[in-house]
């Protein structure tokens, strides 16, 4: 049992289900949210390098199911559309993946944190950014890149993605669409990348695998409430998701 459970005791193991419910449950409603989630619930009774082992298959099938919601073809199309977000996110998990496991996280958790809780609380205020279509491709480039490299260090590579695809006023659709693409390939490589660092192994990988159940069920009741909410609604609790995401981080990386 203790392989299935990846050492977790059995009540350690339907804590931890219960963890992965709630996080699919707001990745469900507003797309995003659900490796944060994991990682803060999980590390708070496992180790860190377990947790994010933890997260990764759940994350990984979560993203699939989000990006095809729609069917295939507006995937592809949104896949093309993003093509340098989706590409610089990739390139930057492969290459700080090797350091999750020899590198402090604070001083990331900090530098992420705070533009991500100044960005959001400018939002609900009122202020809108706006970014000419000519330099959207630079915006791309660099924000895929920053997701990425936090990405393979602490599973996370969502807060600067999200904040892209709201300062361009992105249709509540297709944002949740980009975001499971974008999710979904950067997963892809997050898996392959901690296949190769060891930290999936056979006794995470089980682990892994047993999460999935759950994360489809949360994000199944999630789905059922993001089609009720209207596009101002939507962008509202998006920015109020955003806060609490980024005040764990702040969290973490005073706390560690």
């Amino acid at each position: 049992m203790d392989l299935l459970f990846g050492g977790l005791t059995g009540g350690g193991f339907l804590l931890a289900c219960a963890v992965t419910i709630f996080a699919g449950f707001v990745k469900g409603a507003v797309g995003f949210a659900m490796p944060l989630i994991m990682i803060a619930g999980l590390s708070s009774f496992m180790p860190p390098d377990t947790a994010l082992a933890a997260l990764i298959l759940s994350v990984l099938t979560t993203n699939m199911h989000q990006s095809f919601r729609f069917g295939f073809r507006p995937a592809w199309d949104s896949g093309l559309k993003y093509w340098r977000i989706v590409a610089m996110t990739c390139i930057g998990i492969v290459v700080s993946a090797p350091f999750a496991l020899v590198l402090p996280q604070q001083v990331f958790f900090a530098l992420l944190g705070v533009p991500v809780m100044g960005f959001a609380l400018l939002q609900l205020s009122g202020w809108a950014p706006v970014i000419k279509p000519r330099l959207r491709g630079v915006w791309e480039y660099g924000l895929g890149l920053i997701g990425g490299l936090y990405g393979g260090i602490s599973g996370i590579w969502g807060p600067p993605v999200i904040l892209y695809l709201l300062a361009v006023r992105a249709e509540k659709a297709e944002m949740v669409r980009v975001l499971g693409v974008v999710f979904m390939i950067g997963a892809v490589a997050l898996t392959a990348a901690h296949l190769g660092s060891g930290l999936l192994n056979a006794v995470t990988l089980p682990l892994s695998a047993a999460l999935i159940v759950p994360a489809a069920l949360g994000m199944w009741l999630g789905f059922r409430l993001q089609d009720r909410l209207d596009q101002a609604r939507f962008r509202r609790w998006t920015l109020i998701v955003l806060i609490v995401v980024a005040a764990n981080l702040l969290r973490r990386a005073i706390t560690g």
